[in-house]
C-alpha cells in the first residue's frame, strides 16, 4: 500500500489524495489519512510534537516520517521526538510545512513508505 500524495496546501487547509476531507492539521501514512487533533495528546506549539503524536504512524510501518512545523515554523519538535523515531529505525525530516509537503510528496513518488504530520497554520 502506498502513501497518499498531499494534493494541496494553503493556510489552514490541506487536501490529501483519496480523501474528501479538508484538513487543518493532518496525519498521513501508507493507505490513509486523518485529522490531527492536538487535544488527543495535549499538543501545543511548545513543547510541540510529542512521541505520542507520531506513535500511530510509526505503528503503520513507515520507513520515513516528515514533520511539518507550520507555515511560520511555530510548532516545535523536541529532541525526544526525533530520538524516539530514530530508535524505531525511522528516517525523520523536520521542515517548514510547505517544504515538508514537497519532501513528503517526493518520497511518495520514490515509493518510500512515508508518513507525515503536518500543521497548516502558524
Amino acid at each position: 500500500m502506498s502513501s497518499p500524495e498531499i494534493a494541496s496546501l494553503s493556510w489552514g487547509q490541506m487536501k490529501v489524495q483519496g480523501s474528501t476531507t479538508t484538513y487543518k492539521d493532518c496525519k498521513v501514512w501508507p493507505g490513509g489519512s486523518r485529522a490531527w487533533d492536538w487535544r488527543e495528546t495535549g499538543t501545543e506549539h511548545s513543547p510541540g510534537v510529542q512521541p505520542a503524536d507520531v506513535k500511530e504512524i510509526v505503528e503503520k510501518g513507515v520507513q520515513s516520517l516528515v514533520i511539518g512545523r507550520g507555515m511560520s515554523e511555530a510548532l516545535k519538535v523536541p529532541p525526544s521526538t526525533v530520538e524516539y523515531l530514530k530508535k524505531q529505525g525511522i528516517d525523520v525530516r523536520v521542515l517548514q510545512t510547505e517544504q515538508a509537503v514537497k519532501e513528503y510528496n517526493a518520497l511518495v513518488a520514490q515509493g518510500v513508505r512515508v508518513g507525515g504530520v503536518f500543521h497548516s497554520t502558524c
